[in-house]
This record gives C-alpha cells, sequence and structure tokens, in this order.
C-alpha cells in the first residue's frame, strides 16, 4: 500500500484554502495555537476535567465517552451538559490561523471540537451560519440544530455563504455536546446512510477537498466522523500529521487517501498566514 508523506506544505493547500476549493477540518490540536488560557485540548485532559468534577469509577476515569455516560447515567444528563459548560467555560484567543481561516471564502468549514475559537473568530463576518450535532437524547429524531451568525437558533437550515459544521457540538451558542456513548452510538448508526450528516454539507462536499488542521486519527470516533463527512467528496485530501501516525491512523489515510503533510501546526500556521508563531 503506498503511503503518500511530504514534508513540504504544498502551494495547492494555501491556494485551495484561499479559493474556497478546499474545506478546513479542524480538531482539538488547533487549540495549541493559542496563546493565553485554553480550555482542554485532548480526550484525556477533557476526561480529567469532567471526573475532576464528577467521581467516576477509576477504570473509565481516562476513558472520555465511557466517562460522560457514567455521569449522564448516575448524575443526570443536566450534570454533565453543566460539567462540559464549565470545562470550556474560558475560551481561548484565536490564533492567526483561526483568525485567517474565518476570513477564507469557505463554502464549509468543520470543526470536530468543543471549543467556541473559530465561532469567535468568524464574529467579525454576518455572512455565515453554524449547524452543529444534537445529541438524540436531548433532540430525539432531531440531528442537526442551525444558528445564525448572532447565535440566534434558527427553525430551518440556512444557506450562507459560509457554512461552519460543528458535529460534535460546541459549547456555544447553545451547549450542544455529543460527548457520551450513547450520544454517538446514535450517531454511529444512522451515520452510514448519512442522516446525521446536514444535507447543506452533502451537497457542498462534492466540490470540495479536506485539509486535515490539528486533527488525530488514532481513535475510532475522529475516524468515523471524518470518514462520512469525507464521503464522495471531490478531493485532493491533506492532513497535517507530524507524528508519526500510529497502524491505524495510516491505514486510515491510505484508505481515504490523504496526503499526509509532516510538519509541525505551528510552521504550517506560519507558512499560510505570514505571522510568526510562538516557539
Amino acid at each position: 500500500m503506498t503511503h503518500t508523506t511530504i514534508d513540504t506544505l504544498p502551494e495547492a493547500v494555501a491556494a485551495g484554502l484561499a479559493a474556497g476549493t478546499l474545506c478546513p477540518y479542524l480538531g482539538p490540536g488547533m487549540l495549541a495555537l493559542c496563546d493565553g488560557p485554553r480550555p482542554p485540548a485532548d480526550t484525556l485532559a477533557l476526561a480529567a476535567v469532567l471526573t475532576a468534577r464528577v467521581s467516576v469509577p477509576a477504570k473509565i476515569r481516562n476513558r472520555l465517552t465511557a466517562a460522560a455516560q457514567f455521569i449522564e447515567n448516575f448524575k443526570h444528563r443536566k450534570t454533565l451538559v453543566n460539567a462540559m459548560d464549565q470545562a470550556f467555560a474560558a475560551p481561548a484567543a484565536p490564533s492567526a490561523l483561526h483568525r485567517w481561516l474565518a476570513a477564507l471564502p469557505a463554502p464549509l468549514i468543520v470543526d470536530c471540537w468543543y471549543d467556541d475559537t473559530l465561532r469567535r473568530a468568524l464574529a467579525a463576518r454576518e455572512d455565515w451560519a453554524e449547524v452543529q450535532g444534537l445529541a438524540q437524547s436531548e433532540h430525539f429524531g432531531t440531528w442537526t440544530g442551525w444558528y445564525q451568525a448572532d447565535g440566534t437558533a434558527a427553525a430551518q437550515p440556512l444557506d450562507a455563504p459560509t457554512v461552519f459544521y460543528k458535529p460534535w457540538g460546541a459549547r456555544s451558542p447553545a451547549s450542544n455536546y455529543l460527548i457520551s456513548d450513547s450520544d454517538f452510538v446514535e450517531v454511529l448508526t444512522e451515520i452510514d446512510i448519512q442522516t446525521p450528516i446536514p444535507a447543506v454539507v452533502q451537497q457542498r462536499r462534492a466540490a470540495l477537498g479536506f485539509v486535515f488542521l490539528g486533527c488525530r486519527f488514532d481513535d475510532q470516533l475522529p475516524r468515523a466522523f471524518a470518514r462520512q463527512v469525507m464521503k464522495r467528496s471531490a478531493g485532493p485530501h491533506y492532513a497535517v500529521l507530524p507524528e508519526p501516525p500510529t497502524r491505524m491512523e495510516q491505514r486510515f489515510l491510505d484508505e481515504q487517501g490523504i496526503v499526509r503533510i509532516a510538519l509541525p501546526l505551528a510552521e504550517v500556521a506560519e507558512a499560510l498566514t505570514g505571522v510568526p508563531q510562538p516557539a
């Protein structure tokens, strides 16, 4: 099987992002670019924050979705949502890359973490709308919620120039979270036939490739969502992944035809934005 890895940033990445033919797909690693206080930026850190607030059995303390499920089962869903709200209460200051991405003419931006950093960067614009994944325990039968740029809920999908898609939800504007085992099981049961993926995402991706920034694929959940969000997209696809991939990550990259860019995210951010990154 061919592994495509490069150690330079292709001109096609910057050009495609600038032209709106490549979709930024953000993960929790983007928070590493932010100065000052930051919310949890990986599953282990988030699990530690949640389990510091609510005691869970030791054997699941480091397993985020299982710990969240325990809190939901034994302390109520509202306790879990409140703990997530507290974990992401202190917003990160958007980095130069967040601001650069927010200014792009992107038809679609995907962000698979719970922080509000890119939403804050988008606040300078009004020509965008947000769609978030919804937990079936709170919104049974409704897979997504739409919001205008000012955070006001919309009763129907919005056809904005830029659609900002948060498949796992986010703290803002409405504390929507896919976080517990049952949240993800409900979505993964249907995601193969694309039911939870908004129609506008399915339509727009047909002409797009994806650039993964701050993402790891060393767990089943991020792989499953990336695979289904990318489905039937035009390509090409790139992932900034400086760390040597795990066996399952490499298999995923090969299976999806994703070119690995083996550079630190900060170096890529500087190349795209022209703004020097902190050492």
